[in-house]
C-alpha cells in the first residue's frame, strides 16, 4: 500500500484547509516545511497528564500536519519524512519528552515505514507552556522524492 492509502486505512481523513493568519505547510524547493501544529489535548505532563495521553496528543499533531502536507502536496506519496521537533507542554522535574513524541514518529513510521521514508530524525524538547495552553506542539520536515 501507499503512504497516502496506508494513512486512509489508519482512519485519518482530510479535508480542505482555507487559508490562515499563517501558512500551515510552506513548500521550498523539494521541502515541505510545516508549521507548529498543536495538541486537541490542554495540559501539562508531570502534573495531570500521563505519558500515555501526550503520546496520543503528539498522534494528533501528526495528523493534524498530515492534513496539511496534503493541502499542500496533494497526496502522501513520494515524501520521505526528515526532521521532527516535539515541544511537550511539561513541568520542570518531567524528563520523558521523548516518550511522548513517540505518539508523533510511531504514526510516521507506521505510515512511511520505520526502516524507509519514515526514518526521521527528531528532538523532543520541554517547555514551560505552549500556545493555547496545549499539551503538545509539533512541526515536521518532508522531502519531495519525485
Amino acid at each position: 500500500m501507499t503512504p497516502q492509502q496506508i494513512a486512509e486505512h489508519a482512519g485519518i481523513t482530510f479535508s480542505k484547509q482555507e487559508p490562515g493568519y499563517l501558512n500551515l505547510c510552506v513548500r521550498s524547493g523539494k521541502q515541505l516545511i510545516t508549521s507548529g501544529h498543536v495538541s486537541d489535548l490542554k495540559g501539562k505532563l508531570g502534573a495531570g497528564v500521563t505519558v500515555e495521553e501526550g503520546k496520543l496528543a503528539a498522534r494528533n499533531c501528526a495528523v493534524k500536519i498530515l492534513n496539511s502536507v496534503w493541502n499542500t502536496h496533494g497526496t502522501l506519496n513520494g515524501l520521505r519524512v526528515l526532521k521532527v521537533l516535539g515541544c511537550v507542554n511539561s513541568t520542570l522535574d518531567f524528563t520523558d519528552q521523548h516518550l511522548v513524541i513517540n505518539g508523533c514518529s510511531d504514526l510516521l513510521h507506521e505510515i512511511f515505514g520505520k526502516t524507509g521514508d519514515g526514518y526521521h530524525a527528531r528532538s523532543a524538547l520541554g517547555f514551560v507552556q505552549l500556545p493555547t495552553g496545549a499539551a503538545v506542539e509539533v512541526e515536521a520536515i518532508f522531502e519531495i522524492k519525485e
